[in-house]
């Protein structure tokens, strides 16, 4: 039976004790969010989350890490019309910058001797996301009405499930300090607003979204909803600047070497959506008590 620990992150005691006996770690542990209301909860959960994990992971004499990172950071970075290093300071906000200094700290543990192997999802949909992260909270945003316009970007999606069975496979054959991609489907933020949209049984007719508008519009969400009416905000200035820098993906590494073979999307999206419609049905269903 499989053993549950509640803890912090945060805590090496925390982590010592769920690292006792343990062979393989995967490090999910992270604020998937692109916002908080402290950005340096960023910084103290994902990057020092991340060194605190692989310091209790050497003196356990963990065997094997995987560290999920993510494609966020995953851009083309040109100065003066050369493609250059990233550095943490050319990443498009705090969540970003987070996580690229913790995959930085992955790759320096699996330098060090540490069998780490990094992971990084692309967009991942499907059922069952009770925490409503980026990609499902864009879901149910279009699945309730096809916006007019909006950025003409591109995602890469992956039905969440292949990302969990990439995952295993990374823990069992991937190369350690090495990363692979674990995506799905190219898809243009357009048609996937119009795939959403025959899925609710509406056809839709989306116009580009300037950038200049997209992030006046990220800026507002966050100043209004974030720190006027404190709750987490709709569309944040970072989500934007991701946004502007997407770029196409490919997951032909983890194909060759994991053996990761990525189902095509429209199953995740049709059980996605089926899932939003299923809970907002019970949300709405009248509540008796005894």
């Amino acid at each position: 039976m499989p053993e549950f620990i509640q803890g912090t992150i945060l805590d090496p005691h925390d982590v010592r004790r769920a690292l006792d006996g343990v062979d393989t770690v995967y490090h999910l542990a992270a604020i998937s969010h692109l916002w908080t209301a402290n950005p340096a909860d960023f910084e103290r959960v994902n990057q020092h989350g991340t060194e605190l994990m692989l310091a209790a992971a050497r003196e356990r004499g963990v065997r094997n890490i995987v560290h999920c990172s993510t494609e966020a950071i995953l851009f083309p970075y040109r100065r003066g019309g050369v493609t250059m290093p990233q550095r943490a300071e050319d990443m498009p906000g705090p969540y970003t910058r987070s996580k690229f200094m913790a995959e930085q700290i992955a790759r320096e543990a699996a330098a060090d001797g540490l069998r780490v192997v990094i992971a990084n999802p692309t967009v991942p949909i499907g059922p069952g996301d009770h925490n409503f992260t980026e990609p499902t909270r864009m879901l149910e945003l279009f699945a309730r009405k096809s916006p007019p316009m909006v950025l003409d970007s591109m995602l890469n999606l992956v039905d969440v499930r292949d990302v969990a069975t990439g995952l295993i496979l990374a823990g069992e054959r991937g190369r350690a300090g090495e990363r692979y991609i674990l995506g799905g489907e190219n898809v243009s933020v357009r048609e996937l607003v119009r795939r959403v949209g025959s899925l609710c049984g509406r056809s839709t007719n989306v116009h580009a979204l300037p950038a200049s508008l997209a992030l006046a519009i990220g800026a507002a969400s966050e100043w209004f909803e974030g720190q006027v009416i404190q709750r987490t905000p709709r569309v944040s200035i970072e989500a934007v600047r991701i946004a502007l820098r997407s770029i196409p993906l490919n997951t032909r590494k983890a194909e060759t070497e994991l053996g990761y073979l990525p189902r095509p999307i429209d199953g995740a999206l049709t059980d996605a959506i089926a899932w939003l419609t299923r809970r907002e049905a019970d949300a709405a269903e009248p509540r008796v008590s005894a």
